[in-house]
């Protein structure tokens, strides 16, 4: 997706126990259902942390090593008893995690063997690839975890609506209508119209249901890595911002 300023959301603030809240829990051996939520988390935002380590000056193999070694530990459980279920996100979070973890394996300095025990599929070769498509500024390490954190929330949000259409067999739909996500599209509504065989009333109808559905899902997203419903605000302003550049 492209690095495009993000609609101001609005909705119910009203959530269900999240997954960050979940987190808290996984620790516990017994209790799966919380430990599939931590791996699900990890696989969707391990990129702005290998980012994080490739800004920080790790070689991509280091990186991959170090990001595949951190979230195994994070899986059996190490790092939990830091998680407050009454405060705190899953990014600042996992960023802090991040820094512990590699503080300790700098300080025993020994070498990693990527993979063994690996409990979460990381798509480590597409995220070197984007990596190299970074900026080449001097980003600090901390500010390009933060973007690529906000980016992976769209994309996740932008998944999730399109796998929404293809389950009700309009995932042409949404490749046509996806456009008018993040902004308005230079497409004239009436030629979309016509290429889709509906009103340009309809349309418009369309994309004014597709853009509330999208708000709904990134409220939802971003209630699954805050600890409390009522952060859920604070957090998309921060997320604006760090979109923004601000």
């Amino acid at each position: 997706m492209n690095d495009r300023t993000m609609h101001t959301l609005s909705g119910s603030s009203q959530f269900p126990t999240t997954r960050w809240t979940m987190v808290v829990a996984a620790g516990d051996p017994h209790r799966k259902e919380a430990r599939s939520a931590l791996a699900a988390l990890c696989e969707n935002y391990w990129y702005p942390l290998y980012a994080y380590l490739r800004r920080r000056g790790y070689a991509s193999d280091q990186a991959q090593d170090l990001t595949q070694d951190f979230f195994i530990r994070m899986l059996e459980g190490r790092y939990l008893d830091r998680a407050d279920p009454e405060k705190g996100r899953f990014r600042s979070f996992l960023l802090t995690s991040l820094k512990f973890f590699v503080a300790d394996e700098e300080d025993r300095q020994r070498a990693h063997k990527r993979g063994g025990g690996a409990v979460v599929s990381l798509e480590f070769s597409s995220g070197e690839e984007r990596y190299q498509r970074e900026p080449a500024h001097d980003e600090t390490p901390e500010r390009l975890f933060e973007r690529r954190w906000a980016l992976s929330v769209l994309d996740q949000v932008v998944e999730k609506l399109r796998s929404e259409f293809v389950r009700h067999g309009r995932p042409e739909h949404f490749d046509q209508l996806k456009v008018f996500l993040l902004g308005r599209s230079d497409a004239p509504y009436a030629a979309l119209a016509l290429e889709m065989n509906t009103s340009e009333g309809a349309l418009k109808v369309a994309i004014h249901r597709l853009r509330k559905r999208y708000r709904e899902l990134f409220r939802q997203e971003i209630a699954d890595t805050v600890a409390d419903p009522a952060e859920v605000e604070a957090e998309l302003r921060f997320l604006a911002a760090v979109l923004t550049g601000n």
